[in-house]
């Protein structure tokens, strides 16, 4: 084990990953402090420069951006109420209302002191449920790896904020596009047109860009600009924090665990654990009716939350290839690219670049504080920047690494259609989050379930004769059937309700 830490040491002690996580932190705190702009809209961004970086410092941008894109989000949602990111909106109004009251600095320096701390918590999760998971894992056939997958796209759709329907709608319009193309097992073209450029399927990587950054400037022409950040200086951003700590050490922990929780969850994310703390901060507090009156209390539980989300929420994405969220789906694609492919053997085979990733979201975390500081101080700048100056330039990013991914305008326009469908999708309610992990996990799905049945000389009785398998299948099963259990619930209880007011 000391062997393989001082590997990995070696492996984030080059000046190029140094460099790469650095500039990947400023990137990440500006792009999740513009509101409106995604701290996934700032991964998949830099999905066209990892391309030119090497393995490790590759996932250094991804790990430092995203981590302090996700914290970065409280600034603008502190100082105009208008969240950065969909994860600071649970909270928004909270340190809006804090602000209101004098108290700006306790509220963006809870935010970037609770972030830091929930991260470490996080990524010390993912190094303590890992390595036995993977042990594990190595015992699966693919028998267990159908329904694992299987489970995951259902998670999706029993954590979304939207109708269930909607949700199976998006993830099934994803396996659709993970069907195009000759790669599946039979090599049989579909859904091609009699257009080559469609027999190589349609990369994920695109799609994401599409659906999450195009889409995104779509939404912001039709929207107004924010109004301006008034001028003014700020105190001390860490004053009374080790008091907040103290005082609230046990809503940090419980944040911490529920984000923790939800991150493993495939398909839930920071900004589902942020609602989900807030919520419970809310309704496990001695001073309930504080809570919208500008009380740090839920900022401290919902801040610990989020970030411990985004570390976790890797441990089914090295360990099975299921996203935990949309910022892992994307870190899958870049893993894949980099050779680094994601199983449990590779908790053995590239040790050194497992614990790499460790010490790289620990040292994101560290660095957020000081950063995060600095970046508060300077927000009033930032912030000044017009949505016509940024927005041109998102698109002339994502045109340009689009091209560079496949060296062909094919994946300009798949950017293109894909930021008009995920345009459509917002517009309409319809969650892009559970198409998106049915474009990653599509392929998996089907290689599983067809190798299985070809080793079972096409009997189903194997799918549930193996103990580990018969639970995850009945796992699946049951979320499958838990939205229309839910609505057939709804459904009956007018009627019974009706039928008791009448016998009375």
């Amino acid at each position: 084990m000391l062997k393989t830490l001082i590997e990995a040491f070696a492996l984030i002690s080059t000046w190029e990953v140094i460099i790469a996580m650095f500039a990947a932190s400023v990137y990440g705190l500006v792009i999740g402090s513009l509101p409106g702009l995604s701290a996934t809209m700032a991964t998949a961004l830099l999905v066209p420069v990892t391309f030119y970086l090497s393995p490790i410092a590759a996932i250094a941008t991804i790990v430092a951006a995203s981590s302090m894109a996700i914290f970065s989000g409280d600034i603008p949602g502190a100082l105009l109420r208008i969240p950065g990111t969909p994860a600071s909106a649970a909270y928004a109004d909270e340190a809006y209302a804090m602000t209101r009251k004098g108290q700006a600095e306790l509220a963006l320096g809870a935010g970037v002191w609770f972030s830091a701390v929930g991260g470490i918590a996080g990524v010390l999760s993912l190094m303590i449920l890992a390595p036995p998971l993977a042990e594990i894992a190595l015992s699966f056939s693919t028998f267990e790896y159908f329904w694992l997958a299987l489970l995951g796209l259902m998670c999706a759709t029993l954590v979304a904020r939207s109708s269930p329907v909607k949700a199976i709608a998006g993830m099934f319009l994803g396996l659709l596009v993970s069907c195009v193309g000759i790669e599946n097992p039979g090599g049989v073209p579909r859904f091609t047109f009699g257009l080559t450029d469609l027999f190589g399927g349609i990369e994920p990587i695109p799609a994401l860009v599409g659906v999450f950054a195009v889409a995104q400037v779509m939404r912001a022409m039709l929207t107004p600009e924010p109004p301006p950040l008034p001028r003014r200086k700020f105190g001390s951003i860490m004053a009374g924090q080790w008091k907040l700590t103290k005082k609230y050490h046990w809503q940090m922990t419980r944040g911490n665990i529920v984000g923790i929780i939800i991150g493993v969850l495939p398909g839930a994310g920071a900004d589902m654990a942020a609602w989900v703390s807030y919520a419970m901060s809310k309704r496990f507090s001695k001073e309930p009716e504080k809570f919208g009156t500008g009380h740090v209390e839920g900022l401290v539980e919902a801040g610990a939350s989020n970030n411990a989300s985004i570390a976790s929420g890797w441990v089914p994405s090295l360990l099975f290839g299921i996203p935990g969220d949309t910022i892992a789906a994307i870190a899958i694609g870049v893993l894949y690219m980099k050779g680094l492919n994601p199983g449990p053997t590779l908790f053995t085979e590239k040790a050194s670049s497992m614990y790499a990733i460790y010490l790289m979201f620990i040292i994101a975390n560290i660095l957020m504080i000081p950063l995060g500081i600095a970046m508060i101080r300077v927000a009033a700048y930032i912030l000044l920047a017009p949505r016509s100056a940024i927005m041109p330039i998102i698109m002339l990013c994502c045109a340009v690494g689009s091209f560079a991914i496949g060296n062909n305008m094919f994946g300009v326009v798949t950017v293109a259609a894909f930021g008009v469908i995920g345009y459509v999708m917002e517009a309409n309610g319809y969650p892009v989050a559970a198409m998106v992990l049915g474009i990653v996990m599509g392929t998996m799905v089907e290689q599983a379930f067809v190798t299985s049945l070809i080793k079972s000389d096409g009997s189903i009785l194997p799918f549930f004769e193996r103990p580990v398998a018969a639970i995850l299948a009945a796992m699946a099963i049951g979320a499958l059937l838990w939205p229309v259990m839910v609505w057939a619930w709804r459904k009956l209880k007018p009627v019974r309700t009706g039928v008791a007011a009448t016998s009375r």
